[in-house]
């Protein structure tokens, strides 16, 4: 059951947008609310109600007896610093989750990616990122790695250092620097894993 009572588009920008809602609390009172959202104004949740993945995040391990994960050091806007995150981006009309792990991937770091079908079938399914201001859903994609770190396809927008770390290094980031959330649990779950059988955890089975 709803409690929006109007929805405003309040600009009108390429990449991302805000919204204001009106709505009336519990007591009656009327409030206000503001989202944003990349979709266009017929595709918003708020009218469609779907679940589908906008943009995926990816865990990516190299096939070594102790492997290491991939990583970016990236510049982000918001808050003018470098934060550690796991290679991600949106997922591009026509697209399946795993050719924009791939695409991403090659953009970000310059490796080849190999994705992995294996375990339950949930942990691929979109999940909301930010639902206190945004209405995006992201997937998690998981596969290997192999090749030479480069920055030759990084787009000259992107400050971009891509990284091969494992468990030492990735310790190491989790206490000292400031890092995405999303890339935070993964790679808790990657301090955790058996290197040989790097994607085990998928199969949830405790």
């Amino acid at each position: 059951m709803t409690h929006i009572k109007t929805i405003e588009k309040q600009t009108d920008n390429r990449f991302l947008n805000m919204y204001h809602l009106t709505f009336e609390d519990r007591a009656g009172k009327p409030g206000n609310y503001y989202f944003c959202t990349r979709n266009s104004d017929d595709k918003i949740k708020i009218r469609t109600h779907e679940l589908t993945a906008e943009g995926i995040t990816i865990y990516a391990v190299t096939e070594e007896a102790e492997p290491r994960i991939a990583l970016v050091h990236e510049y982000r806007f918001p808050v003018d610093e470098y934060i550690y995150s796991l290679p991600s981006g949106l997922i591009d009309p026509g697209e399946t989750a795993g050719e924009a792990a791939a695409r991403e991937m090659e953009e970000e770091t310059g490796l080849s990616f190999t994705e992995y079908t294996g375990g339950e079938a949930f942990c691929r399914r979109p999940f909301f990122l930010a639902p206190g201001f945004s209405d995006e859903p992201g997937a998690a994609v998981f596969g290997t790695v192999k090749g030479a770190l480069s920055r030759a396809d990084n787009e000259s927008s992107e400050w971009i250092e891509a990284l091969l770390a494992d468990k030492n290094e990735v310790r190491r980031i989790l206490s000292e620097e400031k890092v995405s959330v999303r890339a935070a649990f993964l790679l808790m779950q990657f301090l955790g894993s058996d290197p040989k059988e790097p994607f085990r955890f998928l199969d949830c089975k405790c």
